[in-house]
């Protein structure tokens, strides 16, 4: 790849690379061997100089399968669907969906969409071709219909008042191919409300967080290239935050009439973000030693760890540092992925209810919002080990 996809410009400048990863992460593999021996591709992580957009150029989309085994839901978490049900009723409240149509892309197990239906007596069209039909129950109020399938152009007479996609732009290669075929279904709807979520990268690169790196992400933004990429393609950006402890960045906009303005790039987020991305290739050599070191240092002294989420932080993190047996396994509250192994180093995914047996000595949560979630259920179980949140500094 020698041109930006999210503006054309070739602009493309190298800054991080981890080799011989798996292409996936969070798919449910009930065999060791194969978890280990698991499909893998590279991360060569390049930043557009004028958008401020970052890519893998190493990407496939060919290696890439989205089944039934993809188990990429956090809906078991209560911190998580607190969340989610919050950011439910203030887009209901702020763009009065009630009684309206809503089409979801990227709809996963169809949590979130459910819930905009039910909370506001909506009818909602989801797209995912990891759908699981039956996972969760229909709404009391209003309607959903799901569609397993990827969205594409061949789905442009579906209309809705509200269009949502949340974690689900950064798996996209061609970002402005993709949002140009949004734009084009919506046509001479102006009034259609879009609202995209996708992690926040700035975040990221401020935190050194290699865990939150990895092959299915091929495309990062933070808000410069977000919103470059929306008015480029016909969009009004309305409002652009973050939520869940900066960790998901959003955007509200809305279609703009043509022909259609020229897209900006705000100076300063440019400069602000080049600078992060400058820190982050300097600094990140040190902060994966600093990891192998110490958990070779606690290997020695026998301590049981074990991570504390198996999903897409815990594959990137145990596969990046290319580690074996310095952890136990990981421990998940999805009862779905109890017994199953992370592809690529083929650790054991455990539940709660297994660690009063495998006793770890420290618990190192993979994301620190649910700290105090974590520490709780460790508690009603009576354990007590140390909890290492990894965005922390690593005690000597």
């Amino acid at each position: 790849m020698n041109t930006c996809p999210n503006c054309t410009h070739s602009a493309l400048e190298p800054f991080y690379e981890v080799h011989n990863i798996p292409v996936h992460s969070v798919l449910l593999i009930r065999d060791q061997k194969k978890a280990r021996t698991f499909p893998r591709g590279d991360l060569h992580l390049a930043v557009c100089t004028h958008c401020g957009f970052i890519t893998n150029t190493a990407f496939d989309a060919s290696l890439l399968q989205y089944s039934h085994a993809y188990e990429e839901t956090q809906g078991f978490s209560p911190t998580f669907s607190a969340f989610h049900r919050r950011l439910a009723q203030m887009l209901i409240r702020r763009h009065h969906l009630y009684n309206k149509r809503i089409i979801e892309i990227g709809c996963g197990k169809g949590e979130f969409l459910t819930l905009l239906c039910e909370e506001g007596n909506n009818e909602g069209i989801g797209f995912d071709p990891a759908y699981v039909p039956g996972r969760i129950p229909p709404p009391e109020r209003g309607k959903v219909t799901f569609i397993e399938d990827f969205y594409s152009q061949k789905y442009a007479s579906f209309t809705a008042d509200f269009i949502c996609c949340k974690m689900t732009l950064e798996h996209i290669p061609h970002t402005a191919h993709f949002l140009r075929t949004v734009r084009q279904a919506i046509g001479n709807a102006l009034n259609t409300r879009v609202f995209f979520q996708i992690p926040e990268t700035l975040r990221i690169l401020k935190e050194e967080a290699f865990w939150d790196l990895y092959y299915e992400h091929c495309s990062y933004f933070s808000p410069v290239s977000l919103r470059y990429l929306f008015e480029s393609q016909g969009f009004q950006v309305a409002d652009l935050w973050t939520d869940y402890d900066d960790q998901y960045l959003m955007i509200d906009a809305l279609p703009s009439p043509p022909p259609y303005p020229e897209a900006t790039v705000q100076p300063e987020e440019l400069r602000q973000l080049l600078h992060a991305v400058q820190v982050f290739r300097q600094h990140i050599p040190d902060k994966l030693h600093q990891w192998r070191d110490w958990l070779a240092s606690m290997r020695q002294q026998e301590k049981k760890i074990m991570l504390w989420g198996g999903g897409s932080k815990a594959v990137a993190f145990l596969t990046t540092l290319g580690l074996t047996d310095e952890v136990m396994g990981a421990v998940d509250i999805n009862p779905f992925k109890r017994n199953t192994f992370l592809p690529g180093s083929g650790h054991q995914v455990y539940s709660p209810d297994d660690l009063p047996l495998l006793k770890p000595d420290v618990v190192l949560v993979m994301n620190p919002i649910y700290t105090s979630e974590i520490k709780q259920m460790l508690q009603e179980k009576g354990l007590h080990p140390v909890l290492q949140p990894v965005t922390e500094p690593l005690p000597h």
